[in-house]
Formats: structure tokens, sequence, C-alpha cells
């Protein structure tokens, strides 16, 4: 069974689209915010790249499973 991640964006969102650039598959803007397009997706590399992306680290990404975080990282 694959991992499954729980996606968010938070407050801190400034709308640079990189998200959406990274992953179009994953996130949309908006009302000129980023947004997941779905609160939880199979674990895709896509998904980390966006997070890791995101100028304002307004993305997390979570294990569905245990809350781990995966991304972004320190």
């Amino acid at each position: 069974m694959s991992d499954r991640w729980l996606v968010s964006v938070d407050q801190n969102c400034i709308g640079s689209g990189m998200c959406a650039g990274a992953a179009p598959e994953h996130f949309e803007l908006m009302d000129g915010y980023a947004q997941p397009i779905k609160d939880e997706v199979d674990a895709d590399e896509a998904v980390i790249d966006a997070a890791e992306s995101c100028p304002v680290e307004a993305i997390l990404v979570k294990l569905a499973s245990t809350g781990e975080v995966v991304a972004p990282t320190e």
C-alpha cells in the first residue's frame, strides 16, 4: 500500500504560484492564493517539490497515517 499524504496551505500564502507551477495536478490559485486540489493525495514527489519551492513555506505535507511532517524539511 502506498503512502497517503495530507496537504494544506496556511494563511502565510502570498500567491506566488510556485506550487501550481511545480505540481499543477495538486495545486491551483483561487482568488490569488494557492490551495490544494485535494486535501489527501497519494505520495508524489511533485507535492514535495511544491512545498520546498514555496517562498514562505505555506505548504505543509504530512503522512495521513501518523501526521508526521514530510515537507517542508528544515
